[in-house]
């Protein structure tokens, strides 16, 4: 199947609305497809129903197998209870068996309790099932008793079998809209901490061919605004400051005075980490996160992110900026990762995080006008705060910021060559095609873009705000607004890519404590993020190389960041320092081999005396009487 993390999906649409081609594009992957046909064949002198029908018939792959259930409407679901679970039924559609249960050759029935049937059987299916139906809800109440009856019987049906399937999608001009998200799994009541109460939602599927089980993410298209969660004892929700408000919201200003993590519980943490009973040197690099996270959440003893949530920026840039990008590709990403397919929602998956993909506005040609008007920044950058707040008004512990979109590169190497005093050229990565070539041709066009938006903005102001209106963008913009509504809740933001860096150099005229907020797993061998984070002082944790998108990349990083926090909260202090160990029975001496222990012949234990060195020390003037060799006294 092409989508995972259920077993049945109801496809609603209207009359030509692309709700077939969609289902079939489902079970594409699948081995093993019945396609189940309900529609009965019609007048025999209707030759456009009749060539709607040989349609119909041409899109099945000749592997597919096809049953028919025009002859008793009852037998679909018969057909359902008897599916293998290696299989994969294709129903299309629920207005053609309607359609012959109303018929008076099927009279009388019991329309409820055939629908009811249907239902029950859909439940305990074990196989998987796509069931096709035309949505009458929206249309007007027909003004024939028959047509009445059969909107009212396929209203019925529609309902009972939506409320029997695990995802319900609506297909409007050909554009998928998920009505009905995958319903968790039940699972036995565990304690969790407060932190982690808020973890995503997530459910899983064996594939037929015994692949692993994958999860489903989370995935946010809105999120509504909620309640702060202002629990005391709560680490993740502490208050923040008040901010100044006028008739529009939120005044996003330069200077602002946001919050700082906690400059002592950082240190604390990093000292702490040589007292642990670990036999090596201890975590190397990798104490950075233990320190990062210490200070972040105010404490010297600092636990892993549980409630993680990935912010995906969609946002595209016209003009030369864009070169060499594949059109709709951008757009293609993104509804790929709101039904929970690709890289990015399969990563946010195995992570458990939650996956929000946010269209920002499209920007203008930076060459030839502003990117954005001013008005435009300053609702991006009050939406980008908000979509901070209710992370951290859901509990969420980590923000993961990424962007894709056409030209997000070359807006980024616009600002960081508009802030940091960059050549274009020095921080424009080469343009890939999709079929894996370089395109040289496609880079200039672009290095000719930012060059000729920093001359028509030679003389205009470098404050931030211009910068985002005239360089910056939609994405560049609403990123800002995430890391300072970020820093203003206290929640960490891993950035990943151009976008989020050059987010960072805007943030820092307007609140320079942004910055200390922000952690950075992975360069990507991208030269615009290694400039930034070598202005912003902040080193990568890591030098994968990685190129899996924005947002992939630092969830592939995010299970070793988890892994070294769990591991440093977790590991007690050596017993050298005064901890306890584990592994020795309580009361009972721990032998070593380094320093073996012999009793005297009496029993009694012998006074330790320091030995006599067996030759000279490193300070030593005397003359040294041992003969030459290649063994060093000890």
């Amino acid at each position: 199947m092409s989508v995972q993390g259920w077993n049945t999906v109801l496809v609603l649409g209207g009359i030509r609305s692309g709700k077939s081609e969609f289902a079939e594009s489902l079970v594409t992957d699948a081995p093993v497809v019945r396609y189940v046909a309900t529609a009965p064949e019609g007048d025999p002198e209707d030759t456009e129903w009749a060539t709607r029908l040989a349609a119909h018939r041409a899109r099945r792959p000749g592997s597919w197998t096809t049953e028919e259930t025009t002859e008793d409407p009852r037998r679909l679901a018969d057909v359902l209870a008897s599916a293998e679970p290696n299989e994969t039924l294709l129903v299309d559609d629920l207005g053609g068996w309607v359609t012959v249960l109303l018929d008076p050759d099927h009279q009388p029935a019991d329309d409820v309790a055939t629908i009811a049937e249907l239902a029950d059987a859909l439940r305990t299916c074990s196989a998987r099932v796509v069931l096709v139906s035309p949505e009458v809800g929206l249309s007007l109440v027909p003004t024939t008793p028959l047509g009445r009856a059969f909107t009212d019987a396929l209203g019925a049906a529609n309902r009972a079998v939506a409320d029997a399937c695990d995802a319900v999608v609506l297909v409007v001009a050909g554009q998928p809209v998920w009505l009905k998200p995958v319903a968790a799994p039940a699972a036995p009541a565990a304690p969790a901490p407060a932190a982690a109460a808020a973890a995503p939602v997530v459910a899983t599927l064996a594939d037929a061919e015994g692949i692993p089980e994958v999860q489903l993410p989370d995935v946010l298209t809105h999120t509504p605004p909620t309640a702060p969660n202002q629990e005391p004892g709560n680490p993740w929700a502490a208050p923040t400051m008040a901010l100044p408000m006028v008739a529009t919201g939120l005044v996003i200003q330069p200077g602002m005075e946001l919050p700082m993590p906690d400059e002592y519980a950082g240190p604390q943490a990093v000292d702490r980490l040589a007292t642990l009973d670990v036999p090596g040197a201890g975590l190397g690099v990798l104490d950075r996160v233990v320190g990062f996270a210490a200070a972040t959440q105010g404490t010297p003893t600092p636990q892993a992110w549980g409630s993680v949530r990935v912010l995906l920026l969609h946002g595209d840039h016209a003009g030369g900026g864009s070169a060499g990008a594949v059109a709709g590709e951008s757009a293609r990403r993104a509804a790929q990762a709101r039904a929970g397919q690709g890289a990015l929602a399969r990563l946010a998956a195995e992570n458990g995080a939650s996956l929000q993909v946010v269209d920002v506005p499209a920007s203008a040609a930076m060459e030839d006008e502003p990117a954005l008007t001013l008005d435009q920044v300053e609702s991006a950058l009050r939406y980008g705060w908000r979509l901070a707040e209710q992370a951290a008004d859901a509990g969420v512990q980590l923000l993961v910021l990424g962007a894709c979109g056409a030209g997000t590169e070359a807006a980024a190497a616009a600002v960081l060559a508009a802030t940091a005093g960059a050549e274009p050229p020095t921080v424009l990565s080469r343009v890939i095609t999709d079929t894996g070539e370089i395109d040289d041709a496609a880079w200039m066009v672009r290095c000719a873009a930012v060059r000729d938006a920093l001359h028509r903005t030679r003389r205009s102001s470098r404050g931030a705000k211009d910068i985002l209106a005239e360089l910056g963008g939609g994405d560049v913009a609403v990123a800002t607004g995430v890391l300072l509504g970020a820093t203003a809740r206290r929640v960490p933001v891993l950035l990943d890519g151009p976008v989020g860096v050059a987010a960072g150099m805007v943030s820092r005229d307007l609140a320079g404590q942004a910055r200390h907020w922000c952690l950075l797993a992975d360069h990507g061998g991208h030269p615009a993020v290694r400039l930034a984070a070598d202005v912003l002082g902040l080193t990568p944790l890591l030098d994968l190389r990685l190129d899996l998108g924005e947002g992939a990349n630092a969830l592939v990083a995010l299970p070793l960041l988890r892994s070294v926090l769990a591991l440093s909260a977790a590991l007690p202090v050596h017993p050298s320092l005064g901890g306890g160990d584990e592994a020795a029975p309580t009361g009972e001496a721990v032998p070593t081999i380094d320093e073996p222990s012999y009793p005297d012949p009496d029993g009694t234990e012998p006074d330790f005396a320091e030995p006599e060195p067996a030759g000279p020390g490193p300070a030593s003037t005397g003359a040294d009487d041992q003969p030459a060799s290649g063994w060093r006294a000890v």
